[in-house]
């Protein structure tokens, strides 16, 4: 490969990965020059970056010294639609993922300050996050358009949460969640708490696993994007009428799925 032009190697990069094209550049001085080369890393931007970009919280500076370290800046969060909106690029695939923030949520009784209480804490990405205070009736329910993600996909949706100490009945009864598309539903069952170890035995129901950002996450489902754009409905129901208590949730994260 030494011996083809830059851009023709460019070209052929462009069908790998960003980290592959890391690897690449290590090769041999040529490879580098192609490997770093702004024609390759804006193969793995999406189409819409510049107006996403453009839309942030805190507008990203455009003038970077490449793409290649533009790319690298948008795979960490960036704010948008007031705060209430986290976006980023997947590192190891350049796909976009987004999280909604409680606030972008519906969540039925959630602006009465006796079921519910809206607060900031410092580890969150967004200004504040809501806690569950006593309810009977848990029921949140999240939307986004598929046309914002990328297409062709497959993505999974998760619950951004915590537990704080004052919990109750979380671990009682198991919650329904769901994904809609168009006419397409898919179903589950999840445990928000684990007192019980032996509840993890039951593979069909899920329990919330520890992420790398110190919260927690419970899968909600998943979906495939495809070409046209589709609403897509998460929502997380338990209306067995026992009182809970204790459940901090930050928001709901669409990111694509990696599967090994």
């Amino acid at each position: 490969m030494d011996s083809l032009p830059e851009d023709c190697v460019s070209k052929i990069l462009s069908y790998t990965s960003p980290p592959d094209a890391c690897r690449f550049s290590m090769v041999s001085s040529t490879l580098r020059s192609a490997a770093d080369s702004d024609l390759l890393w804006r193969t793995f931007f999406p189409s819409d970056y510049s107006d996403i970009v453009s839309r942030a919280l805190n507008p990203l500076t455009l003038n970077s010294s490449s793409y290649k370290h533009l790319f690298y800046a948008l795979c960490h969060p960036l704010l948008l639609h007031g705060g209430n909106m986290s976006f980023k690029l997947d590192k190891s695939t350049g796909k976009k993922s987004y999280i909604l923030s409680a606030r972008a949520l519906s969540i039925t009784w959630s602006s009465d300050p006796l079921y519910w209480s809206w607060k900031p804490v410092p580890e969150s990405r967004f200004k504040e996050v809501v806690e569950l205070r006593t309810v009977s009736w848990l029921e949140i329910e999240g939307k986004i358009e598929s046309r914002i993600l990328t297409p062709n996909t497959s993505y999974g949706t998760y619950l951004i949460m915590k537990i704080s100490r004052r919990e109750y009945g979380l671990d009682s009864v198991a919650c329904e969640v769901s994904v809609t598309v168009g006419n397409k539903v898919q179903s589950g069952s999840v445990y928000l708490y684990q007192k019980d170890e032996n509840k993890s035995e039951n593979k069909r129901i899920r329990v919330p696993t520890r992420r790398e950002d110190g919260w927690m996450e419970i899968e909600v489902g998943e979906f495939f994007s495809g070409e046209t754009n589709q609403e897509v409905t998460m929502s997380l129901m338990e209306v067995g009428y026992q009182l809970k208590g204790g459940l901090i949730l930050e928001g709901i994260e669409v990111r694509p799925k990696h599967y090994r």
